[in-house]
Order: structure tokens, then C-alpha cells, then sequence
């Protein structure tokens, strides 16, 4: 069951007059209904899960709007749906999770952006880079250079983006050129309002068909000898009209006095943690009234050159704000320069780290470094009345703002070693891990056993939840090599050792690319390895959402695909399903696989709905039973204190969130024991394990009634007074 946004489909409701309340991505959502887009899809994935799951629980408002709604198994088929907009003049959006989601998508989006479109074609990208990131660290911006993409990186404000949106499918159709809006994690959930606009229906749509399909023109193929054209169709029409759009609407924002010594260049993306340590430093406030002339790129593909020139004439130095690498911007402006013959002194990834997320602190550290190189002259006698004048920071101010961001920096420093000290030691990694009675850990638990008997095997790791069987306890995972490609990366493993590998993939990566790069190259190839795929019912690592293989239901897409009738299709023939929680068949089952002496593909399909979303579907039945009266029986677990020996197998071997320690009760026994808290769901996987890997028998199953009946207070009532008598005995002795 996916999450519910109900709240959240009332404020896509919402007309001109009316102010919107809410998160980046909902922004987005209502600026793609306001600006007329005839057709949506994608891919789902953090940080842009939302614009999906949004829509899918808002088909009654896009079937008023005539808005056709496309699920797509990946992003290449994603990006293939925008080929609507080659012929006709209908809006398309679509959406996927930053570069892994283009990576896929490059076929079909390299295809698009040669023929050109005549509808807006717009891509809403989740740029996942940093900190919080969950894939490997590469920009979309190069993409966009390659393919001649226009890419856009709107300031993280709402109106800001809303208004990107909006102009970014007119850029799309003034310059016949597909248009990428890359939205940053921070940008995504920041939170805010704007002026709401009427949804608008596309003139061409579901309601609004064409009676007659397009009149064939070769000149709308990517296929040579066309193709030879569109490529200098793209630098000779199409990039001068993108600039010149860009130029007239306005797109770059100026932010500060129009003059002075120094200037920066920001990507729009950045400029909220920019303006944070300029106003830290006393050169800006909270509302972005800068003291330093900063131009602001919300257009960080194509750059206007004359755009560039204009702002950078008549300072000394321009400090180009650009995360991560290669520094494409300052490179791209630093030849904009040198061909305008301009002497302004640039700076970026001298002050700046050339890779990494630009946080407050490399901010900080960076504007500091930048400032203490201006030797500029004052050009009036006080900095504030200079910059009252509008004249610009002066030199003054520039070296007490580097003085005031050096001095925040030291103090940052000393509190995090002060911290340090008073702990003495450095505190624990705390890597991510499986939710608490996830049906995935379980497997991992059974590998881990299998390995301390016959020995370790190459797995091949994936994508997904599962990923995280690469951390302690499991440790299991030799490559990630992309969503659903684990059995297709194993594919050369196999001829180079003497044990078969393991390849785990999820049902999610199974139907994004698993069933094609891996399982039918693999029958093709007479591939021998195992594959385990964990078949919990949903795409889990991306928020729960449907797949062709989820059981169908009324909130749901699910069609109820047997992922086994798609195998044996392929003419696969050893296929074993085992039951994920039953650790002791998963371990005796892949055991078998391993040792087997037929060649080819073996596959485990491992079942066990997902925990999250099983408890969203149970725990509402469950209260509403309860507040009907029914009798309500739930299940935990506990381990017996006085039976626990200490050893925390079951915790090295589980790995579960549930499992703790505690001090012993016996104050004979000064280690610790095991502790089961009160986040257990009732799996019964530390029961299994323990059974499994033969440990103590110190677990016991608890079964908690509400409303209990007659028989269940008899039984209760038998159990204390037996209870009772037996610790009268024990004291009596």
C-alpha cells in the first residue's frame, strides 16, 4: 500500500487567488498542472518520489485536465514517452532520480534532444548529490553539455521554481530542444508558498484528440542523414534562441548592487546556503539583499555569453560558486572572458573544493579564502554608507566579512573538538540498515550462516534495499553496478572462479532492467550462477510504490505478473520459492543452488512482503478492529534473562534494530545480554536465527490480546496462579 497524499491533492485543487502551502516537489507538481502539460510519467525515486506518487493518487483531477498518466518500468522507457512532443504540439513531463535515472534514460533522451520537439518536453531531474546522497557522485549537467539539453537549476525558493517550471516548457518549445529542471534534495523538501494559477488542459490531450496523426517528415528521425542536420540545427537556431529566451524573460537573476569590485556567480541550486554565510558575514539578510553583486544562473545550460560579459565587465574578480566536478561553469565562463578579452581575475575551484557538497561550512571557508585575495581600494570613506549607495561592498567590509567567516570557522572547529574530547573516543559509525522485521535481513542471515560452514562466494550486490546486506553484520556484496544489472555484472564471475556466484536483485530491479541484462542474457548464455530474488511485493527502496508484480488492490497499479511464469517463459527450469522468515529452508535452499551439479541459471524467489508497507496496511485494520471489540492477537518477542548466555550471536547474525543490549539482571554475570525492545514487529527472525545458527534457546514468542475473551482471562487467571506458586516454592527454598 503506497503512502497517502491526500492532504497534499487538495492544494493541486487550488486556483488563482489562493495561496499555496507546501514542499519543493508539490510545487513542481501544481506548476506542471498550471502549465498545461498534456502528459506525465517517470520513473519514482528519492528525491522526486513525490511528483509520481502525487499524481497517481490524483487521477480524478488529471482526467478533468485530460492528463495522461504513465507508469514507466524505467527511465528509459520514461524518457521514451516524451517522443509525443516530436510531432504534436502537447506538453510532456517526466521525472527520475538524478544521474543513474538519466544514465538509463540516455539512449532514448540522446534520440529526442537530436530530433527536437514542438511540445514543451520537460525533465524533472532529482539531482542526488552530496551528503545525503544514496548513488555514485556525477552531475546531470554534463549530460545536458553532450546532447545539448538546456538544463535548468532553479534558486530553492518556491515562486522560483513554480516559475522555472512554467517558463521552462516555453523554452523548451521557443527553442524546439528538450529542457531538464535538476532540483536538489534540500530543494525538493524546503517548504514555502506562492500565488496558485488555474490548472490549464492542454489543448491536445486525452479529452482533446487529433483526428489525424502526424503527416510523416524524415526530418523529425534521429536517423542519418537528418541527424547531420539537427546537430547544427542545435548550434546555429536552437542555442541562440534558448539564450535569447533566456535573456528576454529573464530567467538569471540579479541579486545585489549592479556594480563593484567583486562579483559571484551562483548556481541557482546554491544560492540559499550562499546567502546564509553572506548574511552570516554581515554582506547580505535573510531576504537575499545581497551587498555583493551576485548573479544568480536559475539557466546554468546554455550561458549567455553576452549575459556573462555584461555582469563580469568592470570587476576586478568574480568568485564562480559550482559544485562538484569538473567545474564545467567556470571553464565555460572563463573562455567567455578570455574570447571578450576581459581581465576581470576569475576564481572557483581555488578557494572551493573541486568535488564534495558545498554545506556552510566549505561555504564559509571558501568566501573567506575569496575575500582575504581582494586588494581592492575603498571607493567611498565608510562601508555602509557604500553600500547605502549602492556602490558595492568595499574592501573594508569584504576583509571584516572574511575576518568574521574565519573567526566562525576557528569556533566551529573548537566546539567540534571540544566534543570530541569530552567523549574521548570517536563516536560509532551508524551505517544504514534494513527497517525493523524487513523480509529481506533474513536472507542475509542465512547467507552469513552458509558462509561460516562451506565459505565464501562472490556475490554480486544490486541496487535497492538489499544493498544494505553490504553492511555490518552481513558484509555481503562484492559490486553495485546499477539497479537490476547484479546477475548481468556476475556474468564473467562465474569463469574466472570455481564457486558459483550469488547475484541478489530485488522484484523492483527484476522489471527495471533485471528480466532483460540479466535473466534472459543469462538463459541466452547458458550463464551458470545463482540469483536470489527478493520478492517482497513492492519498489521499496523508492517509498513502497506498485509493480507489474504487486497483487492488485484499489489504491494500487499492481497486475499480479508472476515473476516465476516470466522465468520459466525464458526457459528456465531450476526455480526454488522459499518463505524469507524461514531462515533454516533459505540457508538449506541456496546451499543446494550452489552445490548443485546442473549448469545454468539457478533462481530463489525469496517471499516476504515489506515490513513498512505491510504495517501501513495492517496496523488501521488492526485499531479499527480493536475499537469494534474484536478479540486482537499480535506477536513479539523476548529473550529469557536468566537463560541468555551473553555471546550476542543473534545480534551479529540478525542485525536487527529490535535487537539490543542490556545489563545482566544476575549480579554474579558482568556482561551484557541481549534485549528485545519495543520496536519488535513480530517477525520472528531472531527465533529463526537462533534455531538456524543453533544458538541458545533463550527466545520466546509473546502473544499480546486485546478485547480477550472468556477462555483467554480463564487461561490468564490458570498461568498466575501457577506462576505464583512456583515462586512461593523458590523463595521457600
Amino acid at each position: 500500500m503506497e503512502v497517502s497524499f491526500r492532504k497534499e491533492i487538495a492544494n493541486l485543487k487550488l486556483g488563482a487567488g489562493s495561496t499555496f502551502h507546501g514542499e519543493g516537489i508539490l510545487a513542481v507538481t501544481k506548476a506542471l498542472l498550471q502549465s498545461g502539460v498534456g502528459y506525465v510519467g517517470g520513473y519514482q525515486g528519492a528525491p522526486v518520489s513525490h511528483l509520481l506518487d502525487v499524481l497517481l493518487q490524483s487521477e480524478d483531477i488529471l482526467a478533468e485536465l485530460g492528463v495522461h498518466l504513465q507508469t514507466c518500468t524505467n527511465e528509459a522507457a520514461a524518457a521514451a514517452l516524451l517522443a509525443a512532443s516530436i510531432n504534436y504540439p502537447v506538453r510532456g513531463a517526466v521525472t527520475w532520480k538524478s544521474i543513474v535515472g538519466t544514465n538509463v534514460a540516455a539512449d532514448a533522451l540522446s534520440n529526442l534532444a537530436s530530433a527536437g520537439v514542438i511540445g514543451g518536453a520537460l525533465i524533472v531531474v532529482g539531482e542526488d548529490y552530496g551528503e545525503g546522497a544514496s548513488v555514485i557522485q556525477e552531475r546531470t549537467h554534463a549530460f545536458a553539455l553532450k546532447s545539448s539539453v538546456w538544463l535548468l537549476d532553479p534558486r530553492p525558493d518556491l515562486p522560483t521554481i513554480v516559475r522555472m517550471v512554467e517558463k521552462g516548457f516555453e523554452l523548451s518549445e521557443a527553442s524546439n530542444t528538450p529542457v531538464i529542471v535538476e532540483l536538489r534534495i534540500r530543494a525538493c523538501h524546503v517548504y514555502g508558498s506562492f500565488e496558485a494559477k488555474d490548472n490549464v488542459a492542454a489543448k491536445v490531450s486525452t479529452n482533446a484528440r487529433l483526428a489525424d496523426p502526424a503527416v510523416f517528415d524524415y526530418a523529425k528521425l534521429s536517423h542519418p542523414p537528418v541527424t547531420f542536420n539537427q546537430e547544427i540545427d542545435k548550434v546555429t537556431r536552437r542555442r541562440p534562441a534558448a539564450e535569447q529566451f533566456i535573456l528576454d524573460h529573464q530567467l538569471n537573476e540579479f541579486v545585489g548592487p549592479a556594480d563593484g569590485d567583486v562579483g559571484i556567480i551562483v548556481q541557482g541550486g546554491l544560492f540559499n546556503v550562499l546567502n546564509d554565510r553572506l548574511t552570516a558575514a554581515g554582506l547580505s539578510d535573510i531576504y537575499g539583499n545581497s551587498a555583493v553583486s551576485t548573479l544568480v544562473l536559475n539557466v546554468t545550460h546554455p550561458l549567455s555569453s553576452r549575459q556573462i560579459t555584461e555582469f563580469c565587465a568592470g570587476k576586478k574578480a568574480v568568485l564562480v560558486v559550482e559544485e562538484g566536478a569538473p567545474d564545467f561553469l567556470e571553464q565555460a565562463i572563463g573562455q567567455i572572458l578570455r574570447k571578450a578579452d576581459l581581465q576581470t581575475k576569475l576564481h572557483g575551484k581555488d578557494c572551493l573544493p573541486m568535488a564534495g557538497e558545498y554545506t556552510p561550512l566549505v561555504m564559509a571557508d571558501g568566501l573567506a579564502k575569496f575575500l582575504k585575495l581582494q586588494t581592492v581600494q575603498p571607493t567611498v570613506s565608510s562601508p555602509l554608507e557604500g553600500a547605502a549607495k549602492g556602490g558595492g561592498a568595499t574592501s573594508a567590509r569584504l576583509d571584516s566579512a572574511a575576518n568574521v567567516l574565519t573567526n566562525w570557522l576557528t569556533e566551529h572547529q573548537s566546539r567540534v573538538t571540544k566534543v570530541a574530547g569530552a567523549l574521548q573516543t570517536p563516536l560509532p559509525a551508524r551505517p544504514p540498515t534494513f527497517c525493523t522485521g524487513c523480509p529481506e535481513r533474513p536472507v542475509f542471515s542465512a547467507m552469513k550462516i552458509l558462509k561460516q560452514e562451506t565459505g565464501a562466494v562472490h556475490v554480486a550486490a544490486d541496487i535497492g534495499c538489499h544493498a544494505f546486506g553490504t553492511f555490518a553484520p552481513f558484509s555481503q556484496g562484492n559490486s553495485i553496478l546499477g539497479y537490476g544489472m547484479s546477475l548481468a555484472s556476475a556474468a564473467a564471475v562465474s569463469s574466472v572462479q570455481q564457486k558459483r556466484p550469488v547475484s541478489i536483485m530485488g522484484d523492483g530491479g527484476f522489471w527495471h532492467n533485471g528480466l532483460l541484462s540479466g535473466v534472459a542474457s543469462a538463459a541466452f548464455n547458458k550463464d551458470d550462477g545463482v540469483l536470489i530474488v527478493m520478492n517482497n511485493g513492492y519498489s521499496s527502496a523508492t517509498g513502497t510504490q506498485d509493480l507489474p508484480s504487486s497483487r492488485p488492490n484499489d489504491e494500487g497499479r499492481g497486475k499480479g505478473i508472476e515473476i516465476e511464469r516470466s522465468l520459466r517463459a525464458l526457459g528456465l527450469e531450476w526455480i526454488r520459492r522459499v518463505r524469507t522468515y524461514g531462515v533454516s529452508e533459505v540457508k538449506q535452499t541456496l546451499d543446494a543452488a550452489i552445490r548443485s551439479k546442473e549448469k545454468g541459471l539457478k533462481v530463489i524467489i525469496a517471499d516476504g512482503e515489506c515490513q513498512l508497507a505491510r504495517q501501513r496496511r495492517v496496523r488501521p485494520a488492526l485499531a479499527a478492529a480493536v475499537a469494534k471489540g474484536q478479540r486482537i492477537v499480535r506477536q513479539r518477542f523476548w529473550i529469557d534473562p536468566d537463560i541468555c548466555t551473553g555471546d550476542r550471536s543473534c545480534i551479529r547474525l540478525s542485525g536487527c534494530p529490535s535487537l539490543t543490549v542490556k545489563p545482566s539482571e544476575d549480579p554474579l554475570r558482568s556482561d551484557p545480554i541481549a534485549h528485545v525492545n519495543n520496536d519488535c514487529v513480530g517477525c520472528g527472525l531472531c527465533g529463526e536465527v537462533a534455531h538456524a545458527a543453533q544458538l541458545c534457546p533463550s527466545f520466546a514468542r509473546i502473544d499480546i490480546i486485546q478485547n480477550p475473551g472468556p477462555w483467554d482471562r480463564f487461561k490468564r487467571t490458570i498461568s498466575a496462579g501457577l506462576m505464583n506458586l512456583s515462586g512461593a516454592r523458590e523463595a521457600a527454598l
